[in-house]
Order: structure tokens, then C-alpha cells, then sequence
């Protein structure tokens, strides 16, 4: 049985690319050359480009632009924070990015599932440990939880940035739950090929 097959169950003015605004028309445009689709999220928000705007070019300047942390290690929290808040489009699309960056169909997986089973660094595994708790209990991380990634060599700067994305995907995991979000049906067949 495959997901329902509608972008959002909410009733909403959606737009078709066509009618959008010349500037969102064009980031699609890239979005469909680049990466196929247009996710979901996106199309989402169509229904008011004023809040679409700002939602691409928060998520553009923590999970696009340059940073210590690797798109993958990022695409890895965002998967993390996701399964600890059961959503079901941003583990679906981005475990297909998990795989898709890593050329690994089993982390992406483990990322989905249970990150702990999956064979990380420690480095790797102390970032995931404090996004989860930014998820779960933000109020309780003190210095001792960033000494711990300061002593894997993360800059003030990174550490920012593992806090930022656990953050970003908080705000979108809630949002797409509870707006019943569905992911493009393109993302549970990216990057499964089996390798030889």
C-alpha cells in the first residue's frame, strides 16, 4: 500500500509553479534541475510566498552554505531530530539525502531507525547524542555536553551549527506533522541501489 497521494490533507490555496512569484518560480526551477523534485514542504507553503521566502532562506543558510559540518553530517542530525520526533515526510526525504550523500543505503537506515546501531565515530555519535538532546531536553545542556564536542575539535562555530540544524528540524518536523505533510513519493526510491 503506497502513502495517500495529496501534497497536504489541509485545505489550503496551494499555487502551481506557474502562478507563483518570478523569484520562487525560478528557485523551483533550480530545485527540479538540480535535485528532480520540489519537495513537498515547499509546495506547502506556496499558499503564502511571504512565509515560503524566509522558510527557504533559513534553511538555505543553515543546511546549504559553508560550514565545519559536512552536508552529510547535517543531512544525519536533520534525519536524527526527525525519528526522535516520529516525522514521517523529514525521515523519508532526508534519509534519502542520508543515503544519497554517504553511498550508503544501510546508514541511511540506521539514521531512520536507530542511529546507535549505525558503526560512527565517536565524533559523529557525540554530535547525534547532543542533537538529540536540543530535541528532548534543550533546558539540560550545559557546558559539560559542548566540552564534549569541543574535545572532538568542534569549533564554537560548529557546535552553533549542530545546535542550529537540531533546531531547524524541530520547527519543521512539528510542522509538517502536525499539517499532515506528506514527502514526495520520489524519496523511498532514491539511492537504494544495492552495491556490487
Amino acid at each position: 500500500m503506497s502513502q495517500p497521494d495529496y501534497i497536504t490533507s489541509m485545505d489550503l490555496p496551494l499555487k502551481d509553479k506557474a502562478d507563483l512569484d518570478a523569484d520562487v518560480r525560478e528557485a523551483f526551477d533550480y530545485l527540479e534541475e538540480n535535485h528532480g523534485l520540489v519537495p513537498n514542504i515547499l509546495k506547502a507553503y506556496t499558499f503564502d510566498q511571504d512565509k515560503l521566502r524566509p522558510f527557504m532562506q533559513l534553511y538555505e543558510s543553515i543546511m546549504v552554505a559553508d560550514s565545519e559540518l559536512s552536508m552529510l553530517e547535517r543531512e544525519m542530525i536533520g534525519v536524527v531530530v526527525s525519528s526522535v520526533n516520529n516525522c514521517f515526510y523529514c525521515q523519508v526525504a532526508h534519509g534519502a539525502s542520508v543515503r544519497g550523500l554517504s553511498g550508503d543505503p544501510e546508514l541511511g537506515e540506521m539514521m531512520v531507525m536507530n542511529y546507535r546501531v549505525a558503526d560512527l565515530e565517536p565524533r559523529q555519535r557525540d554530535m547525534l547524542d547532543f542533537a538529540v538532546k536540543v530535541t528532548e531536553k534543550s533546558y539540560e545542556i550545559g557546558e559539560e555536553d559542548r566540552e564534549i564536542l569541543r574535545g572532538h575539535g568542534f569549533s564554537e562555530r560548529a557546535i552553533w551549527d549542530i545546535a542550529s540544524v537540531a533546531a531547524l528540524f524541530n520547527f519543521t518536523n512539528r510542522v509538517s506533522s502536525a499539517l499532515d505533510i506528506l514527502p514526495n513519493p520520489e524519496y523511498h526510491y532514491l539511492y537504494r541501489t544495492v552495491p556490487e
